[in-house]
C-alpha cells in the first residue's frame, strides 16, 4: 500500500468516529481549504477551473488579499491566531524562530480559533494536512503532541500523525483518496463542524500524481517585466542577483512552474470532492468554504530564483475566494483583507463575540453578505518577516560572507539576516501602495505605487515629499506597536495625501501589451 493509500486508511480511522445524525437548522458548517506557496500574480489560479467554479463563481472572490509575513510557519500561525507576527512572536520556519516550540503550544495554541470554536462555540472540529512546519518533532513534543482544539486530527510532517500516531509521509491529495469526505460531519443534529484541509501542493518537491504528470508540457514561468529584472534600486538581497539569468537556471525555474500547475491539478479534485460530498450529504448549502494560501511564491522575479520570503505582490498576495450562506455568487471584491481576519470570521459566522479575543485581526463576513463597503473598511494592513540567515559563510558562496540563506548554486541567496522589514500595504478607492522600512545597516525604505506600477520595478522611496514620507512611516509604527484592537484601528490612511501619492512614478506605467499569464 502507497504512502497516500494509507494516509486514507488513516483518515478513514479517525472519521469512523463520527456519527450521522437528523439533519436539522444548525450554525453554518466552515471549510477552510489552505494551499502551500500558490501564488496568484502569476496565474496560479489558471490550472483550479473546478475551484474557481465551484467556489469563486458561486460566492465572492478577493483581489485584495494578502499575508501578514510571505513564509509558511509565520503566516499560518497568524491564520491560526488571528494575530500579526509581532504579537504570535512566530518569525519564521525554525524552533528558534518559534515555530511549533514550546513558548507557542504554551501562550498561543490554547487560543487559536479551533480551541475557541471547538470550547466555546460548539463545533466539531477536524484536521488533515500540513499544519506548521515543526510539528512532529521531537523538540516540539513529537507526533504524541496534538494541538489543542481538534477533535479529530491527522497532521502531516515527515511521518503522519493521527490523534498522535505515527504514520507515512504523504506528498499529495487526490480526490479518490479523500474518501472520508463521504461521512456526515456533525456528532449529532446539533453540532456544526468546522473543517481545515491544508494541502502540500503546490509546495517543493511538486510531485505531481501519475494521470497529471504530462499536463502542461509547454508551460513556462510567465515572463512578466519583474522576470530575470535586475532591482538596482532594491535592497542589497536583490541587488545581489545576477541578471540576466543563466539558462540553465531558466530552464530549471520553467521545469518547477509546470510542475506546481501539475500539483494544482489534484488540488483541483480535492475541492470538487468536497463540495460533491457537502451535496450529497445535504450540508452545502449551510456550508461556508473558504479557499486561500499561506503565502505566494516567485519563479525568476527580480532574478531571484525560486522562494518566498520577499516583500513583493508575488510573495504577498493570496488567492482568497469564498462561498457559503448568504453570498451572492460571482462576486469580485477589492477590499483590503489579510489571514489574520481568517479566525475572527470565522468566530463571526459561529456567532461567538469577538470582543472576547485578543486577535488582530477582523472579520470580513459583512463585506461576504454585501454589508461593507469602502468607506467603513481598513486602507491599511501590515507585512513583516523577520530573516533567516546562518552567522558562517554558505559554503557554496564563501566569497559572500555570513548572515545569507538558501543560496543557490550560482550564488543567488534568497533569505539573510538582513532582509527583516515591516511594511504598510495600502488599498483604497484612489490609492494602491506600498510602504516598506529595513531593519538593516542601510535603515532602506521601499515605496511603490502599484497603480502605476504594477510589476514594482520602479522604488519611488527618493522622489517622495517628506510629509508623505512621515505619514507612511508613523502609519507602520502605529501598526508594528498593535494589538487586538489597536490593529483594527491604528494607521488609517490620511486621503488627503492620496493626490501626492497617486502622482508619484506615474511616468514609468509600462504601456506595453503585459500579459500576466504564464508563457505557454
Amino acid at each position: 500500500m502507497d504512502s497516500a493509500r494509507r494516509f486514507a486508511c488513516c483518515l478513514l480511522i479517525c472519521v469512523s468516529l463520527w456519527s450521522s445524525g437528523v439533519k436539522c437548522y444548525r450554525r453554518p458548517n466552515i471549510v477552510l481549504i489552505l494551499t502551500d506557496d500558490l501564488d496568484l500574480t502569476m496565474g496560479g489560479l489558471t490550472p483550479l477551473k473546478k475551484t474557481q467554479r465551484l467556489i469563486g463563481d458561486a460566492g465572492m472572490s478577493f483581489t485584495n488579499a494578502f499575508v501578514a509575513s510571505p513564509l509558511c510557519c509565520p503566516s499560518r500561525a497568524s491564520i491560526l491566531t488571528g494575530k500579526y507576527p509581532h504579537n504570535h512572536r512566530v518569525v519564521n520556519n525554525t524552533l528558534e524562530g518559534n515555530c511549533s516550540s514550546a513558548a507557542w503550544q504554551k501562550s498561543e495554541e490554547p487560543n487559536v480559533f479551533p480551541a475557541l470554536l471547538r470550547s466555546a462555540a460548539g463545533y466539531q472540529t477536524f484536521f488533515a494536512g500540513k499544519y506548521l512546519n515543526q510539528y512532529g518533532r521531537s523538540a516540539a513534543g513529537g507526533l504524541q503532541h496534538v494541538p489543542p482544539g481538534w477533535n479529530y486530527w491527522v497532521g502531516l510532517t515527515e511521518t503522519l500523525s493521527s490523534l498522535g500516531v505515527s504514520g507515512s509521509g504523504l506528498q499529495r491529495f487526490t480526490s479518490e483518496d479523500i474518501s472520508f469526505l463521504s461521512f456526515t460531519f456533525y456528532k449529532s443534529s446539533y453540532q456544526p463542524f468546522f473543517m481545515m484541509v491544508a494541502t502540500p501542493a503546490p509546495h517543493h518537491p511538486w510531485t505531481p500524481a501519475p494521470q497529471y504528470q504530462d499536463h502542461y508540457n509547454s508551460t513556462k514561468a510567465p515572463r512578466d517585466p519583474n522576470f530575470d529584472h535586475h532591482g538596482k534600486d532594491k535592497h542589497w538581497l536583490i541587488r545581489q542577483a545576477k541578471t540576466p539569468m543563466a539558462n540553465s537556471s531558466v530552464e530549471f525555474l520553467d521545469t518547477a512552474f509546470r510542475k506546481r500547475w501539475q500539483t494544482l491539478l489534484s488540488v483541483d479534485d480535492l475541492v470538487e470532492t468536497i463540495v460533491q460530498r457537502l451535496e450529497v450529504r445535504g450540508e452545502l448549502d449551510n456550508t461556508y468554504i473558504f479557499f486561500t494560501s499561506d503565502n505566494g511564491y516567485h519563479t525568476g522575479q527580480f532574478s531571484l530564483p525560486m522562494d518566498k520570503r520577499q516583500l513583493y505582490e508575488f510573495d504577498i498576495r493570496v488567492p482568497l475566494m469564498v462561498r457559503g450562506p448568504k453570498i451572492k455568487p460571482n462576486q469580485t471584491s477589492q477590499m483590503l483583507v489579510a489571514n489574520v481576519d481568517l479566525g475572527p470570521t470565522f468566530l463571526d459566522i459561529a456567532g461567538y463575540d469577538l470582543n472576547k479575543t485578543q486577535m488582530d485581526g477582523m472579520s470580513f463576513l459583512p463585506i461576504l453578505h454585501g454589508q461593507m463597503n469602502s468607506s467603513s473598511w481598513r486602507t491599511d494592513i501590515l507585512v513583516e518577516y523577520e530573516g533567516e540567515g546562518s552567522d558562517v559563510s554558505i559554503p557554496s558562496c564563501p566569497l559572500l560572507g555570513p548572515g545569507l540563506w538558501f543560496c543557490y548554486p550560482d550564488c543567488v541567496c534568497e533569505d539573510a539576516f538582513n532582509n527583516t522589514y515591516a511594511c504598510v500595504r495600502t488599498v483604497t478607492p484612489s490609492v494602491n501602495l506600498q510602504y516598506c522600512e529595513f531593519d538593516d545597516n542601510e535603515v532602506f525604505v521601499e515605496v511603490y505605487n502599484l497603480t502605476a506600477d504594477p510589476f514594482q520595478l520602479n522604488n519611488i522611496a527618493k522622489s517622495i515629499e517628506q510629509e508623505v514620507l512621515e505619514e507612511m512611516n508613523h502609519r507602520l509604527m502605529m501598526l508594528q506597536s498593535c494589538s487586538g484592537a489597536t490593529c483594527r484601528t491604528a494607521g488609517v490612511f490620511d486621503p488627503s495625501l492620496h493626490i501626492q501619492i497617486v502622482s508619484l512614478g506615474s511616468h514609468y506605467v509600462d504601456t506595453r501589451s503585459i500579459s500576466r499569464r504564464p508563457v505557454t
